[in-house]
């Protein structure tokens, strides 16, 4: 088969993109307050408690609405995958990667009103939005193609008198956990790898995105996926997510999302119910604070292009964001000056402008979580840009810049998924190099340098998940930079790369004697 090339993003400096994306937006405008039932075996489900979506930017607009689950549709829902699971896991991979194919080509008809969606549900400038919706095309794409490959199995050796073959099979039901800041792409990707696999999935969507995870699973259907093979159940955690996980008859998890909320699922996965018959497989990608680091022989204008894309991009709202640039003394100052006027080029406001490269921080929360952050870091460095935050209408934090700060200090350890960066020199490459390590997480970063020996170092020593060598820490592509991280990122399962499908899969070797 032939290898699947990344879906290109749209260029819209083109008038003829850019006209069709303002259409878009107005067509999901007009379409805003939509009631969304659960999806259970198939049936449409009501419930009087809902889940109620609003714009970030603008804070009384509201995107819609979900039927809010309880614990019984959750165990209707476990029940309902099981029976699915039993036919479906009898397909040909071929044949239930013809779905994903199928809804890959649903979406990129639509691919603007799913971008439009994100852009009022979740916040993403055209850009950003546009990303998310190329990368649910690549899984789709992606994914599909991994599965009808692996359906010929691997090579085993064989003697005269004994054929071996080494085979793959699903594993059961999945519960999908995927993050508001990839509305799209993660929860998508995180979906559509259980299902073509083989397996039968529970799917919560996050609850400040879950209208872009109803649409999607409207275009499952419409692609032909069988009904109880995927259930969707947008609920709270307390009240179903916890249940689900301890659920005996669960087989594996799939999460991207908070440190917390990830090691909570793996301790809770980890112990054995009563009627459990298997252990519970975990895939968790839980977070990062990334560093990239600057060399004294770097180009510093690609440095401070680097960092500022990467930590700015989507307010900072990435688990692959650069919240932390670490120089070399000897170029710090002109680093940081560099970054600084960069920063205030940014354009910060409505995502509905094209032009907008900062809108605003996803929910309420969150703004005052990083709002006090910024407290923190005045008192424990140099406030150099930013640091305003308005509330009254969206939730909008101005691109923050503080420097001079203590490695070991709040704003240097500890994730803030905003759009708040932290700069500390070092005095050689291996400060830089120790500085960049000496974090709880190991998902990205990036080195900026022209010394050979640094980059060979780089790639053998920086612990991380995803390096990048001259080029800023963000925007890994489905099948060319497989993205993951281990220490308290996660369990490092490399989504879109090559080994990601046998997370969900049994190896099993069958042997016949002649």
């Amino acid at each position: 088969m032939i290898p699947y090339k990344h879906d290109p993003w749209t260029n819209f400096s083109v008038e003829e993109n850019r006209r069709a994306y303002e259409a878009a937006l107005k067509k999901v405008e007009a379409e805003l307050g939509g009631d969304f039932d659960l999806i259970v075996d198939g049936k449409r489900i009501k419930t009087d408690d809902k889940i109620t979506s609003y714009n970030p930017s603008n804070k009384e607009q509201v995107i819609g609405t979900v039927s809010k689950a309880k614990r019984e549709h959750a165990e209707e829902a476990m029940q309902a995958a099981w029976t699915a699971f039993e036919e479906w896991r009898k397909w040909s991979p071929k044949a239930r990667a013809e779905i994903l194919f199928r809804a890959s080509a649903i979406v990129k008809r639509r691919r603007h009103e799913f971008s439009a969606l994100m852009t009022l549900e979740a916040g993403k400038s055209w850009v950003e939005a546009d990303g998310d919706t190329s990368e649910a095309i690549d899984f789709m794409e992606f994914y599909g193609r991994q599965m009808i490959q692996l359906a010929q199995g691997k090579p085993c050796n064989s003697s005269e008198f004994q054929h071996n073959e080494y085979n793959y099979q699903p594993v059961g039901v999945g519960f999908a956990v995927p993050p508001w800041n990839f509305p799209f792409a993660i929860m998508c990707g995180i979906t559509v790898s259980a299902l073509v696999t083989g397996n039968a999935v529970l799917l919560k969507p996050s609850s400040n995105t879950p209208i872009i995870a109803a649409k999607f699973v409207e275009v499952l259907e419409e692609a032909g996926l069988p009904k109880g093979v995927l259930n969707f159940i947008p609920g709270s955690g307390s009240e179903i997510g916890d249940y689900i996980v301890d659920h005996p008859k669960l087989s594996f998890v799939s999460f991207t999302g908070s440190r917390e909320v990830g090691c909570r699922i793996y301790e809770r996965a980890a112990k054995v119910q009563e009627g459990q018959q298997w252990l519970k497989r975990v895939v968790a990608e839980m977070g990062g604070k990334d560093t990239i680091i600057v060399d004294r022989d770097a180009d510093l204008e690609l440095a401070a292009q680097s960092i500022v894309k990467s930590a700015f991009g989507y307010s900072g709202q990435k688990c692959s964001a650069c919240s932390r640039a670490i120089v070399h003394q000897d170029v710090y100052e002109q680093v940081l000056e560099r970054t600084i006027e960069l920063t205030k080029e940014l354009p910060v406001g409505n995502p509905t402008d094209v032009h907008t490269f900062v809108g605003p921080v996803i929910d309420a929360g969150q703004f005052r979580s990083i709002s006090e952050y910024i407290e923190i870091g005045k008192q424990e460095g140099s406030l150099r840009l930013g640091g305003e935050a308005d509330d009254s209408t969206g939730y909008f934090i101005q691109p923050t810049i503080i420097a001079d700060l203590d490695p070991n200090s709040r704003i240097m350890q500890e994730e803030i998924f905003g759009p708040v960066l932290g700069f500390s020199k070092a005095k050689d490459f291996e400060e830089l190099l120790e500085i960049a390590n000496n974090t709880d997480y190991a998902l990205t970063g990036a080195i900026i340098s022209n010394n050979r020996e640094h980059l060979e170092r780089a790639r053998r020593d920086f612990q991380v998940g995803n390096l990048y060598l001259n080029r800023g820490c963000t925007g890994s592509i489905v099948g060319e930079q497989p993205f993951g991280g281990f220490k308290m990122s996660g369990t490092d399962a490399k989504a879109g790369g090559p080994d990601y499908l046998r997370n969900f899969l049994h190896a099993k070797t069958v042997s016949e004697a002649f």
